[in-house]
């Protein structure tokens, strides 16, 4: 089964009142389908961030694209979810993450766990929330049954058979995590084992569950250069000379971009696209030649 594009743009920039305002409204002009708020420090705080974004939209949907899991008690959590949930009548996607950056958990003060004991409270958060969501006596009660559609990101085969289990939407990283933070970028033979991994996990539910894919750089083969720049900076690429290699980039025309989407979808299963705030205007063309696809 083929689902429908969607198309997100994860809002990194903090700004003025105004300024968040007119470029989460600008976002829903362009056809974006979700608005996210990542979660790192230094960037826009996602639950009052997302909260004004809905008052200020139509129909767009809000994500937490992806909160960082072990900063928060997951009972305390499920009151700032279900809340936000109620105050925008269910336009609400929940993002979580098992967390990666060391140095944010120094900056914050909190001991920073070993992977396992991240995945470990990122499994507990997901099944307190479930517990709570589904409990009809639970207050403040979601909008949305049984709670918010469940985003799960990440690439290791522990958290994936997690998301396997419960989440509505899988967002595949696109590589694994270097010691510095840094996702360490996979090609595409790499990307199919994960996808084809999670489908074998996924059984019943294969065709239902949406993957996602958040693609960090949208450039034309002119930009070449400066594409590569911008992956080095962020991202870890054992190929920087075979850019088209990588699922988590987008070069070309838009036509050629629309094409690369739709292959990636029959290859991958990847039919929701997110992009990061710098690359949302670019990308406005491609949802254009995608809309209804």
């Amino acid at each position: 089964m083929v689902l429908p594009f969607r198309f997100g743009v994860n809002m990194m920039l903090p700004q003025s009142r105004s300024a968040w305002i007119e470029k989460c409204r600008r976002a829903e002009q362009l056809g974006y389908d979700v608005i996210g708020a990542p979660d790192h420090l230094g960037l826009p705080a996602p639950f009052p961030a997302l909260m004004l974004a809905a008052d200020v939209t139509e129909r767009v949907r809000l994500n937490t694209f992806v909160l960082n899991t072990p900063f928060y008690n997951p009972v305390l959590l499920a009151r700032d979810v279900a809340g936000l949930d109620q105050l925008t009548d269910g336009r609400v996607e929940l993002g979580l993450g098992a967390g990666y950056v060391q140095a944010e958990f120094e900056a914050a003060g909190i001991p920073f766990p070993t992977a396992g004991q991240r995945l470990t409270h990122l499994e507990n958060t997901v099944t307190t929330l479930r517990r709570l969501f589904t409990d009809p006596a639970y207050q403040p009660q979601p909008a949305t049954p049984g709670g918010p559609p469940l985003l799960l990101a990440g690439w290791g085969e522990r958290l994936l058979r997690l998301a396997a289990e419960h989440a509505d939407i899988i967002a595949f990283s696109g590589g694994g995590t270097a010691d510095d933070g840094r996702i360490i970028v996979a090609d595409s033979a790499t990307t199919a084992k994960k996808t084809d991994y999670v489908r074998g996990l996924l059984g019943s539910r294969s065709g239902t569950v949406e993957f996602n894919i958040l693609v960090q750089v949208v450039a034309t083969h002119a930009e070449h250069e400066e594409m590569l720049n911008s992956i080095s900076a962020r991202l870890r690429a054992d190929f920087p000379d075979d850019p088209d290699g990588l699922p988590i980039a987008l070069l070309g025309t838009h036509q050629q971009m629309a094409e690369t989407l739709l292959e990636r979808r029959e290859r991958f299963g990847f039919n929701y696209i997110t992009v990061l705030e710098p690359n949302m205007d670019k990308l406005a063309p491609v949802i254009e030649l995608l809309k209804g696809v």
